[in-house]
C-alpha cells in the first residue's frame, strides 16, 4: 500500500483562507466586513493567498512542516464548500499565478499543501446545474444530479425537494457519481491539481459517496499521478472501512479529540480515556496510524480555548497529548495564539495579527512542543503503551518510542496538584539513574525501582534518560 512516509513526521496547520492575512487589497471583494469582526454566515473579511504567502515565515518559526487549507476554487460563499467551478480559484483569494507561488514558496521551505476536495457536492452556479436550471428536464445534463421531479425550484426558501442536496440545502446539490460523466469529470479534477503541484487532497464527508468503486478509481488515478500523494477522509467517527489500499491514507481523529478534551474537562476518568485511546491505536494497520490527522480544532467545531473553558492550563495539556500522540498533530489556525470561539462560524474568526492580543503562554508551549516533536523520533512512531500504574489516582503514565528514544510520559488531568510515586524498573532505569523532564529540563533521580514526583493541576512530566 502507497501511504507516504513524508506524513508521521508532518506538523499541520489548517488554514480558513478568508481568516487567516489580507496579503492585498486588490482582491478584496465589496462590502467587506472589518478585519477581526464577528465572523457571520455569508460575510468576506479579505483573507487571501497573498496573505498566506507572506506568513510562511512565522509559520515556518513555528515549526510546521504542512499547510491544509479549506476550499479556495471559485463559489460563492465565504467557506467555498459549494464550488462553481473546480479549475478557478476563487478571485476574491486570488489568480492562478498566486497559488502557483504559494505552492513554490512552501515547497521551498519544505512544507507539503493539501487542499480541501469536495466532492460530493458543488454549487447552483456549477455549469452543469446551470444547464439544468435553465433547460429543466430538456437539459444534457439532468443525469449529473439526483433529480426527483421537474420543473426544479432550487431558490425558493426550505429544503431541496425536487433533487438531492447535502442535507436538504438547496445551495448544495449532490452529485450523482454513478454517472461515468460525472465520475469522469471528478477524477479529472483530482487529478490536474495533483499535476499542478498540491501534495493531497482532504476529502469533505466521502462518506457520502457511499461507493467503494469510486474511491479506489480516485486513489488510483492521484496515486498514479504522484505516489507521494496524502489522502485524508473526513471521517468523523473513524470507522476504519474508510482508511487503507482501496480508501485514504489517514483520517481526521476526531475521535481522539473528543478523549483528549473528555478527559482534561473531567468529563471522562482516565480509564475511559486510555480505553479510547487504545482502541484508536488498534483500530488501523500501523502505517495508517502514523497517517491520521491529529486534532484537537478544525473549522466544523467549537475551539480549542473555548472547549477547555478558557483555561490556559487544561489547553496546555491537550496541546501536549496532541504532539506526544502517533499521527500527524494539526494546528488550527489561530489557536496557538488563544483564540476563542464556539460553533460554526464562530469557529472561523479572523487571526489577530497584534501581537500584544496573542497568549503567548500558549503560542510558546505550542512552539515548543513542536520543537520537541520534531526532536523526539521515538514519538513519530506507533510504539505506545500505557501504564496503568496511577488509575487510581486520576493520572495517566504512557511511553512513547522503543529502546533509548522512549519518552516516558505523566500527566495529572485533575484540577489539583498530585505527590506520585511511579515504579520505573519496566523503563531500565535503575537505582540512581538521573533522568530529565523534557519541558522544564529539570532531573529526578531513581530511588529503590521509583520515582518521586510532583504534579501541578493538570501537569505534566516528559521523562528521559
Amino acid at each position: 500500500m502507497t501511504v507516504p512516509t513524508w506524513v508521521k513526521d508532518a506538523v499541520f496547520y489548517q488554514i480558513f483562507p478568508d481568516r487567516f492575512f489580507n496579503g492585498t487589497t486588490e482582491n478584496d471583494p465589496p462590502n467587506l466586513e472589518p478585519w477581526g469582526s464577528s465572523p457571520t454566515i455569508q460575510g468576506f473579511q479579505g483573507g487571501d493567498l497573498q496573505g498566506i504567502a507572506q506568513k510562511l515565515d512565522y509559520l515556518t518559526d513555528m515549526g510546521i512542516t504542512a499547510l491544509y487549507l479549506n476550499p479556495i476554487f471559485l463559489s460563492p460563499s465565504t467557506h467555498r464548500y459549494n464550488t462553481t467551478d473546480y479549475y478557478q480559484i476563487d478571485p476574491k483569494l486570488g489568480r492562478l499565478d498566486d497559488f502557483k507561488q504559494l505552492l513554490s514558496q512552501a515547497h521551498q521551505r519544505g512544507m507539503r499543501v493539501i487542499l480541501d476536495g469536495v466532492f460530493n457536492h458543488c454549487s447552483r452556479g456549477f455549469f452543469a446545474f446551470s444547464d439544468i436550471l435553465e433547460n429543466q428536464a430538456k437539459s444534457a445534463y439532468k443525469d449529473w444530479f439526483h433529480i426527483r421531479k421537474f420543473p426544479i425550484d432550487a431558490f425558493s426558501p426550505g429544503d431541496a425537494e425536487d433533487y438531492v442536496a447535502w442535507w436538504k440545502y438547496k445551495s448544495l446539490p449532490k452529485f450523482n457519481t454513478d454517472n461515468p460523466a460525472v465520475r469522469h469529470y471528478l477524477l479529472d479534477v483530482a487529478r490536474y491539481w495533483i499535476d499542478f503541484g498540491i501534495d493531497g487532497w482532504r476529502l469533505d464527508v466521502p462518506n457520502e459517496i457511499d461507493d467503494d468503486a469510486f474511491w479506489h478509481e480516485f486513489r488510483r488515478i492521484v496515486k498514479q499521478a504522484n505516489p507521494d500523494t496524502y489522502l485524508l477522509g473526513e471521517i468523523w467517527d473513524g470507522n476504519p472501512r474508510w482508511v487503507g489500499d482501496q480508501h485514504f491514507d489517514g483520517l481526521m481523529d476526531y475521535p481522539f479529540r473528543e478523549a483528549v478534551l473528555g478527559l482534561v474537562n473531567g468529563t471522562w476518568d482516565v480509564r475511559k480515556y486510555q480505553a479510547r485511546i487504545d482502541q484508536i491505536l488498534h483500530a488501523y494497520p500501523p502505517e495508517n496510524i502514523l497517517s491520521q490527522y491529529v486534532l484537537l480544532g478544525s473549522h466544523d467545531v467549537e475551539r480549542a480555548l473555548t472547549m477547555c473553558g478558557g483555561s490556559t492550563s487544561k489547553l496546555r495539556l491537550a496541546v501536549l497529548l496532541q504532539m506526544v500522540h502517533p499521527g500527524a498533530p494539526a494546528v488550527y489556525y489561530g489557536d496557538e495564539i488563544g483564540l476563542t470561539g464556539g460553533k460554526d462560524p464562530a469557529c472561523r474568526g479572523a487571526f489577530n495579527w497584534d501581537e500584544k492580543s496573542w497568549n503567548w503562554e500558549i503560542h510558546n508551549w505550542t512552539k515548543n512542543l513542536i520543537s520537541l516533536r520534531h526532536s523526539h523520533p521515538g514519538w513519530r512512531t506507533v510504539a505506545f503503551t500505557f501504564t496503568h500504574q496511577l488509575d487510581d489516582q486520576g493520572c495517566v503514565a504512557f511511553t512513547r518510542g522503543e529502546g533509548e528514544q522512549r519518552t516516558l510520559v505523566v500527566i495529572n488531568p485533575q484540577g489539583n496538584s498530585k505527590h506520585i510515586t511511579l515504579d520505573c524498573s519496566y523503563m531500565g532505569w535503575t537505582d540512581g539513574t538521573t533522568v530529565r523532564d523534557a519541558l522544564m529540563q529539570q532531573e529526578y533521580v531513581v530511588h529503590q525501582n521509583a520515582l518521586q514526583l510532583n504534579l501541578p493541576a493538570y501537569g505534566a512530566l516528559l521523562l528521559e534518560r
